[in-house]
């Protein structure tokens, strides 16, 4: 059954619909009621449902909804049987009233789509206008109307997809991508520095960290410079007085290392994460750290703008409202100031104490390789240069003298010793090896030349191969340990490190002092707005459309308060509690109490949100004491076929349905989030508690109502009149082409159905000229995917209306002159 409008959710420019039919209880609470209806001020229009009988006794009553100015009034008044004449006040006099006189009795299921069609702007000028040409302003209706409509399922459908489409599944918190922030966030998702201090200096030279940082580097260019100087021919061979003090200079780089870590480490702890002081840039100032002010590229004042726009790109991209709130959440974790302190972590990553403990160690020299080889080398080269005859008695033991020669300058030499020799991490050459070995060759050598007694020149050259290969070999074994040394000293490590602090001090100085306060507000903010997505997703849950005046079928009237509607069928409570009509009481009637298909046009009246449901009473016995007869609206458990003159057809949902329902609830959405930032903005600890759910249950409302009125076809309120909305068909998935073909040109009155029983005929006026009609079709029937070429047909007199469900052809017959009676107000009497 299709829900009761709230009176949260008026439609602009619909008629006030109010009834004054039999029994009523409190007549002047239903019209004070009606007048409390926000109208345009020179346009109000009220719908008026009374019973023919009752006209004029009633004229007080239509004369008090002009109280606040001119009113325009259509009449519908509902014939008693038997009735054949028409009592007609002053009041309900053309140009600004008329009656529509509904001589069948019809029962509620046929007066429900009669109001709504008629409650309509342009169908109420219309039906006014024409009720002005016939005599007296009095018209018997006579319709053919077509509704396109949903069925029950496919409402509900398409409603449940709809509200799961805004607030989406719970997800956990996604970690948001820094290339589809804006500017202002994705500084603080990254740890990028701005442009504008690309060129500042950070550690100032004069400073406590500037100065380590500056010896760091004189040391670590002494040392680099140092091992280039020794590892090659000259650091063995040469004869300079000066040679470097690698060690010397490894221990003032780590000593002015470990100092620098130390200030570091003093700066990340003394600042924190709060927000930036006068006091905290002095604390940075006296270490050694030098904060520029804040760069152009972010301030605290952009941050909420910078997330309004990431939040609404977020949702522009089809994200429901928990996807959202689950990327903002990560958002606000990552840009929540972890302090400067959490940056010591990764400072003891960059610069471990035990890197700085092992290049401050004394680290062995050791040159030659193993002993044994190193014998058998040096014993080879000597047979070698021994081989000589007679000279090889000498060639040969000196080549050992040599090498041995060699290794013990090795370790004269060591690069680890000190000039001073205050530092010293001692060493091994293999110079005993080396001797034992080439004495040993070279004695062999000479016996072995003297026994083969090679020629002179043979000699000569094996000798000179021999020394030269000594040689050789004893400046690549230098070369070696001196950079395996090096290697395990690891000194150069330390200009990474160096690095590596240095940058860790800029992106802390940017990030988490000057960034501090921005930080704060980012994660706060985005915080914020997650809490009220997620609130708002949780409120669309648990939103069922039936706890705001929403009837129910099968539901008895119960006690309440009167209710005046709108032509949309928005209720207004008003005037004293009714009691049950089995005791005499009034029914309050509103257009919510029918449904909108031939299965649901029953009759309820749903208590208020906050009434409990009375217990059912006993009916009061009938008597000469009783108020009289009352009859109990009540609805029935059968349905009730739709009248003679209207045909429902019902669709599945088109393809655009869901998705034009999400639009327009994701638009809402973002209408009520428009008035958040100002709150996030002044205090987003708290913005997150601001009260939207009764705003997002009103945009359900409002959503809910254009469902059932047109099926969504008509723009939300405030969205314009948008021509790229989908049309009727691709919302309904039923085609427009029979209405189309009901309001052809050719006026034939036989294809209306005259609301009048055929006894009531012969009270018409049988000149055809005298009757008017009112052509109307909805615009979204016949904008979109269905073109134009259907309608080319169509009358010009056609009445275009923004919304609705229901098309079709209403024929006003005017009755006979003799059948309508002026009454004048001196023969009204009192109501």
């Amino acid at each position: 059954m299709s829900p009761r409008a709230t009176p949260e959710h008026p439609v602009p420019g619909h008629a006030v619909c109010l009834d004054l039919r039999a029994p009523l209880h409190d007549p002047d609470g239903v019209v004070r009621a009606a007048l409390d209806v926000p109208q345009p001020a020179g346009d109000r229009r009220f719908v008026v449902l009374d019973d023919a009988e009752t006209l004029v006794a009633h004229q007080l009553l239509h004369e008090r909804l002009s109280s606040y100015g001119p009113a325009r009034i259509i009449c519908l008044a509902v014939g008693a049987p038997g009735q054949r004449t028409l009592h007609r006040s002053l009041t309900l006099r053309p140009r600004n009233a008329g009656v529509l006189w509904l001589l069948d009795d019809p029962d509620d299921a046929a007066l429900r789509p009669l109001v709504d069609i008629v409650s309509g702007p342009e169908v109420f000028a219309a039906v006014l206008r024409a009720l002005a040409e016939v005599v007296h302003g009095v018209a018997v209706p006579s319709a053919r109307v077509l509704e396109h409509d949903l069925t029950d399922e496919a409402r509900a459908r398409s409603w449940r997809q709809a509200v799961e489409g805004l607030a989406g599944p719970d997800v956990p918190a996604q970690a948001p991508a820094t290339d589809g922030a804006p500017a202002e966030l994705a500084l603080l998702l990254d740890e990028s520095v701005p442009r504008s201090l690309a060129g500042h200096d950070w550690l100032p030279a004069h400073g406590r960290a500037g100065g380590l940082l500056l010896t760091c580097e004189e040391a670590l260019d002494d040392a680099v410079e140092g091992h280039a100087r020794v590892r090659g021919p000259a650091g063995l061979l040469g004869t300079s007085d000066r040679s470097p003090d690698l060690p010397g200079e490894i221990e003032r780089l780590a000593g002015a290392l470990h100092r620098l870590r130390t200030a570091v480490a003093d700066a990340f702890a003394v600042a924190g994460g709060s927000r930036l002081t006068a006091e905290h840039r002095g604390h940075l100032r006296d270490r050694g750290v030098e904060l520029p002010e804040m760069p152009r590229e972010i301030s605290r004042a952009g941050i909420v703008p910078a997330l309004r726009d990431h939040t609404y790109e977020l949702i522009g991209r089809g994200l429901p409202l928990r996807s959202v709130a689950a990327r903002l959440s990560a958002l606000s974790a990552r840009t929540a100031p972890a302090g400067s302190a959490a940056r010591l972590a990764r400072l003891d990553e960059i610069c471990p104490p035990e890197n700085l403990h092992r290049m401050a160690a004394q680290q062995p020299f050791t040159a030659g390789g193993p002993r044994s080889v190193a014998l058998v080398v040096s014993g080879v080269l000597a047979l070698l240069a021994g081989l000589g005859p007679g000279v090889g008695w000498v060639l040969g033991p000196a080549t050992g003298v040599l090498a041995a020669g060699l290794a013990h300058l090795m370790l004269r030499r060591r690069p680890n010793r000190s000039p001073d020799g205050r530092l010293d991490g001692g060493g091994s050459t293999g110079a005993a090896p080396r001797l034992l070995g080439g004495l040993v060759g070279g004695v062999v050598g000479a016996a072995v030349g003297q026994l083969l007694g090679l020629p002179l020149w043979a000699g000569a050259v094996t000798a000179v191969v021999a020394l030269a290969a000594v040689v050789g070999l004893a400046l690549r074994d230098w070369t070696r340990a001196v950079d395996d040394w090096w290697a395990r000293a690891d000194p150069e490590h330390a200009g990474p490190m160096l690095k590596e602090i240095h940058d860790l001090v800029i992106t802390t100085a940017v990030h988490d002092w000057l960034f501090a306060d921005v930080r704060h507000h980012s994660s706060e903010g985005a915080g914020a707005v997650a809490r009220l997505l997620r609130r708002l997703a949780a409120t669309a849950d648990a939103y069922d459309g039936n706890g705001h005046g929403y009837a129910t079928a099968g539901t008895t009237a119960t006690v309440g308060a009167p209710r005046t509607l709108d032509g949309a069928g928005h209720a207004y409570d008003s005037g004293p509690e009714r009691t049950d009509t089995s005791t005499g009481g009034d029914a309050a009637w509103s257009w919510g109490d029918w449904a909108d298909s031939a299965g649901d046009d029953l009759w309820s009246d749903a208590p208020d949100d906050d009434d409990p449901v009375p217990e059912p009473r006993k009916p009061a016995d009938p008597g000469p004491t009783s108020a009289g007869p009352a009859t109990t609206r009540r609805a029935s458990a059968e349905p009730v076929a739709p009248p003679a003159w209207l045909e429902r057809r019902h669709g599945d949902g088109g393809p655009a349905l869901v998705d034009t329902l999400v639009a327009d609830l994701v638009e809402g959405t973002v209408r009520i989030l428009d008035g958040c930032w100002a709150g996030i903005e002044r205090d987003p600890a708290n913005a997150g508690r601001l009260p939207l759910d009764e705003r997002l249950t009103e945009l359900l409302d409002e959503t809910r109502v254009r469902l059932e009125r047109d099926v969504a076809a008509s723009p939300p309120p405030g969205a314009g009149d948008r021509r790229d909305r989908p049309d009727a068909a691709r919302l309904t998935g039923v085609a427009p082409d029979a209405v189309a073909r009901l309001i052809a040109a050719e006026d034939d009155p036989d294809r209306t159905v005259p609301m009048c029983a055929p006894e009531h005929l012969r009270l018409l006026s049988h000149d055809p000229g005298a009757a008017r009609q009112v052509r109307f079709v909805p615009e979204t029937m016949r904008r979109g995917a269905t073109g134009d070429d259907i309608w080319r047909g169509t009358a010009e007199d056609v009445e275009w209306t923004r919304g609705g469900r229901h098309a079709g052809i209403l024929r006003l017959v005017p009755l006979r002159p003799d059948v309508v009676r002026i009454v004048r107000a001196e023969e009204a009497g009192t109501p």
